[in-house]
């Protein structure tokens, strides 16, 4: 947020309050060899198919095919032009038997309640959690009234209401995006105003409470609509405070500052004694550890807790096309090697804060990357944090990268595997979206298949010699 609040002056940080906290580490990342290359726990090998012995047969057939599938560039590109093809092919009828078998079962929960609740409990059975994804989200152009946001505003608290009444996972979360209850083009136009303008989050906290504040630079219409999404929101807040966390995902950054700000505005309301909003820190950005720094000050010195979700970002393709565009930097790092380091950076300020003050610091690692996954195991282990706790979580999404998330739960770690759920029509371009976000790990997850692959042939082995 340093765009955001207040002057990205990274010095500022290393107050006598901070330092004392965060900065030997975290500072000192870089220079550190030995951080550089923690040791992995001996367990977190990721290497033993038996991770995949609870699947059945059937899904262990499906995910070989949807995985293979995805290793195709061509098809990842351009699924959403062959699925709207089937789909005109097909009818809807015929188009939903055809998808809702394979890759609607693979990354989805189901659509009716009963179908959800099957998921769950399977998944809580493996040692599990769910964190559950209502799959709305807008961009520019694709905004269609306040009635819409209000139905929207309906499947999140209902989103609520399952996430917390079902006990599925001692501690539920859920995600949420912004611009399913605020328009794309208003958050684009409030990042643009916080290049010039303060917005003092005691602002943003009044409009919640239905104060009827006048915010500067916006039209009439768009004071209007900015006061009807934070009323939104503030009634997500009051469902989900003391029940469930409430995760709120980064989108592209010619938006992030203002959902950013609101996310704040909003932890600064809710997150008086715990962490209820979290927001997400993409580390394929440059700044990702200037924003992280930030809002991790802002928290200090309006006395709230943070809690969040580090990620290395979806939206790589579109952020470095619309940078060349508009003929500004890229936003994103420039390898894959600054992006490891940035998230590595990030990872050990938040687990040194946690080490000191787990009541007021939480973090999901929410990532596919078993190095980071064993690195942040290690270093809890330093820290003494426990694997169980409430301050540390994983997170990988739903029908991706079993091998890590059972793996992790069966040695006691706490993780949550992100659940998209509605029906075929509503789920499909959301899936399409996520598939073309994150094409480099589709067509990366080879050792997934492998693994798949040899547990399948050790099932075969078994039925036809009846060894074990």
């Amino acid at each position: 947020m340093c765009s955001l609040l207040r002057s990205p002056v990274l010095s500022r940080f290393i107050s006598v309050r901070f330092k004392s906290v965060a900065a030997p580490q975290s500072l000192t990342a870089k220079q550190d060899p030995d951080l550089c290359n923690a040791s992995s726990p001996g367990f977190l090998t990721f290497e033993d198919p038996q991770a995949f012995k609870v699947k059945s047969f059937w899904e262990l057939i499906r995910a070989l095919g949807v995985f293979r599938l995805c290793s195709f560039p061509v098809l990842v590109n351009n699924c959403g032009k062959l699925m709207t093809f089937t789909r005109t092919v097909l009818g809807t009828r015929g188009f939903s038997m055809v998808v809702r078998p394979f890759v609607y079962a693979q990354f989805v929960a189901g659509e009716t309640e009963g179908e959800i609740a099957d998921s769950m409990q399977k998944m809580s059975s493996l040692g599990l959690h769910p964190m559950l994804a209502v799959p709305i989200e807008e961009d520019l152009g694709e905004s269609t009234g306040e009635q819409r946001y209000e139905d929207n505003l309906a499947a999140m608290l209902d989103c609520v209401l399952m996430s917390h009444v079902n006990g599925w996972s001692r501690n539920p979360m859920m995600q949420l995006k912004i611009t399913a209850l605020v328009s794309p083009e208003l958050c684009v136009k409030l990042t643009s105003l916080l290049k010039t303008e303060q917005y003092d989050l005691n602002l943003l906290v009044r409009a919640m409470d239905g104060e009827e504040v006048v915010f500067p630079g916006l039209s009439e219409s768009e004071n209007t609509h900015l006061l009807l999404s934070l009323q939104r929101l503030n009634k997500i807040g009051e469902a989900s405070v003391n029940k469930v966390r409430v995760l709120v995902d980064a989108e592209y950054t010619y938006m992030n500052p203002a959902l950013s700000l609101i996310t704040m505005a909003m932890m600064k309301k809710f997150n008086q004694q715990s962490a209820w909003i979290w927001n997400t820190y993409q580390c394929y950005l440059k700044e990702s550890k200037n924003l992280l720094l930030d809002a991790i000050q802002t928290s200090i010195d309006q006395s709230f807790c943070i809690g969040v979700k580090l990620v290395r970002g979806a939206y790589m393709d579109k952020e470095r096309k619309l940078a060349q565009k508009e003929g500004r930097t890229n936003p994103i790092h420039e390898s894959w090697e600054n992006t490891n380091n940035s998230y590595n950076e990030c990872l050990e300020i938040m687990l040194n804060l946690i080490s000191e003050k787990p009541e007021r610091y939480m973090i999901i690692v929410a990532t596919h990357n078993e190095e980071s996954v064993r690195r942040a195991v290690t270093r809890m282990e330093e820290l003494g944090l426990h694997s169980d706790g409430n301050s540390v979580c994983f997170g990988q999404l739903l029908g991706m990268c079993d091998h890590v998330s059972l793996t992790l739960a069966q040695h006691g770690f706490s993780v949550y595997k992100s659940v998209p759920y509605g029906s075929v029509d509503d789920t499909l371009p959301y899936l399409v979206r996520r598939a073309q976000e994150n094409r480099t790990v589709l067509q990366g997850i080879r050792k997934e298949r492998d693994l798949l692959r040899q547990e399948l042939c050790r099932r075969l082995k078994e039925k036809i010699t009846g060894a074990r």
